[in-house]
């Protein structure tokens, strides 16, 4: 098969591109009142240029009341205030297709806030009224309607709190997140048809992908069974429901029209199930959840692989690999913990952790990612090593600590605003208030006019890692023989990459050139424990 002429590489860049995830909130602040913003972003657009990141994808910029960090989105067609405008997006969206770097923006499907002008209007039209059908109103249970409609769980991990609200007027409400984000009746026209006018809203201003956040969970069974007692969960009342492949097959449709490309946030174990998403028709490509919550173990992270490129092979789909977002324990701080995998429910305050194991295994995670076949999403920070920073209990914001009834540390640690510059006041971040998060004690020390110049920095790690990955082509993975612990394979026409997790140093295969590693080789030239290479043979 011959290489892609230019114009279909260039439609196709998502395949193999690297996605630089922004958290606006915790990115830069442009005006100094200690929120992240767009003019923050703008100024820092070189230096995302410089990291060699082809695309930025953000998460939710949208009027909100930030009860859930932006996921509770009150306008999808206005920037909060805090962030900028619609104005300062459209310039940043060009400026940053001047620099080469793409732009997808977060859409979220699942619900809306409770302070969005669908919700309002259905709150004042009361029980019965068509404004309600467009989320899911019902009367309780109970001989005075005073129990919930069903016994659904919370999607928040941890969470015991009911997905029901009732209100005065008797009737209860869906909410599978929390009760500031009512959820929208997906078998209503009128919520199909908004969500595509959303959908090309942004694409006529020049965004090139959308993020679909919580997928699977759009489409709920009419009659809202419970599921306690369920002999068969299949079909699940509210995930991965067949009808939603319908509204995707839509929405390929409107993104087909202006060359866009959909990644969708899909949880789910089957992996037969999950390939659905990826047909020709539906979605370009999915997180990897998979990967994201191996542990440090190299039979387990190669199953991970092989389970990932398997998945993907009946559809042609290009997989997508990721280490960290802002709702996991960021990488460094999770890999230094007897338990490096990541779960939800086992999060805890207090957990130890060796930093500088965790460092190293993350450098090496690194190279293993950015060497595998696909599209890598890299979360802001990561570059910098930056560790789960600890937030002082009277300073936490995440509902999922509140919900839990503080079991759960929450979401916050990994959301910490990034240190820029570390001889300026809040670490460079911004000029004159404290940042919304508390940036600990020690953050300067990651700063990145620290990095910038230090040949053996993370940052330099990764922007070394991201020019090189092209040496890897469009090539398929084949595994190479390899001592136990550690992972080897190469990809195109000699391009290898070897990851050692075991104990004792490993012997490199036959090779004509080293062509970056994660930290030194041994004396005898071997790798070290949690060290990586990148080799030419």
């Amino acid at each position: 098969m011959g290489q892609p002429t230019p114009a279909r590489k260039d439609r196709d860049w998502w395949r193999s591109a690297v996605i630089y995830q922004v958290y606006v909130r915790s990115f830069a602040d442009g005006d100094g009142d200690g929120t992240g913003d767009l003019a923050g972003v703008r100024a820092r657009l070189p230096y995302l240029a410089e990291l060699g990141v082809d695309a930025l994808w953000f998460t939710p910029w949208y009027l909100s009341p930030l009860k859930d960090g932006g996921y509770d989105v009150a306008d999808y067609r206005a920037i909060d205030p805090a962030f900028g405008t619609l104005a300062e997006a459209e310039k940043l969206i060009a400026e940053a297709q001047e620099l080469g770097i793409r732009t997808i923006v977060d859409i979220v499907p699942n619900h809306v806030s409770d302070q969005h002008p669908w919700f309002r209007a259905a709150l004042a039209a009361g029980p019965g009224s068509p404004e309600r059908e467009l989320f899911h109103f019902r009367p309780g249970r109970g001989e005075n309607g005073e129990l919930p409609p069903n016994d659904w769980p919370s999607q928040f991990a941890g969470s015991t709190e009911p997905v029901w609200t009732r209100l005065p007027d008797g009737d209860w409400y869906l909410h599978l997140f929390t009760p500031e984000q009512p959820d929208l009746n997906w078998a209503h026209p009128a919520v199909r048809q908004e969500h595509e006018d959303i959908l090309r809203f942004w694409f006529e201003r020049g965004v090139a992908g959308v993020r679909i956040d919580s997928a699977a969970l759009l489409a709920k069974d009419p009659a809202l069974p419970d599921l306690t007692g369920r002999p068969d969960p299949r079909p699940h009342p509210f995930v991965d429901r067949d009808e939603l492949h319908d509204v995707y097959r839509s929405w390929r449709r409107v993104a087909d029209d202006y060359d866009g490309v959909f990644v969708g946030e899909v949880w789910l174990p089957d992996p037969e199930r999950f390939a659905r998403y990826l047909r020709p028709d539906e979605l370009h490509t999915a997180f990897n959840f998979s990967f994201l919550s191996c542990p440090w173990d190299a039979a387990r992270l190669r199953r991970a692989v092989d389970t990932t490129l398997a998945e993907h092979a009946p559809v042609g789909a290009s997989a997508t690999w990721v280490l960290c977002n802002h709702d996991v324990t960021r990488t460094v701080t999770r890999y230094g913990r007897e338990d490096t995998a990541f779960d939800f429910t086992t999060k805890a305050f207090g957990t130890p952790t060796d930093l500088a194991l965790g460092t190293r295994r993350a450098r090496a995670a690194a190279l293993l990612s950015l060497a595998l076949p696909g599209a890598v999403y890299l979360y802001q920070g990561e570059e910098l090593g930056l560790p789960e920073a600890p937030i002082p209990v009277d300073r936490i914001q995440d509902p999922m600590y509140f919900r839990s009834a503080g079991a759960d540390p929450g979401r916050d640690g990994c959301r910490v605003p990034l240190p820029w510059a570390a001889g300026l006041p809040y670490a460079g971040f911004g000029s004159r208030a404290e940042p919304w998060l508390p940036q600990p004690a020690g953050w300067t020390s990651y700063a990145v006019d620290r990095q910038q110049d230090d040949a053996d920095s993370m940052l330099t790690l990764y922007r070394r890692a991201i020019a090189a990955r092209t040496v890897f082509g469009e090539a398929p993975l084949t595994w190479l023989p390899a001592a136990d612990g550690v992972l080897a394979f190469s990809r195109a026409e000699g391009a290898l990459c070897v990851v050692n997790l075991a104990a004792a140093p490993a012997d490199l295969p036959p090779h004509s050139r080293l062509l970056l590693t994660s930290g030194p080789l041994d004396d005898a030239g071997r790798l070290p424990q949690d060290t990586a290479a990148w080799l030419a043979a």
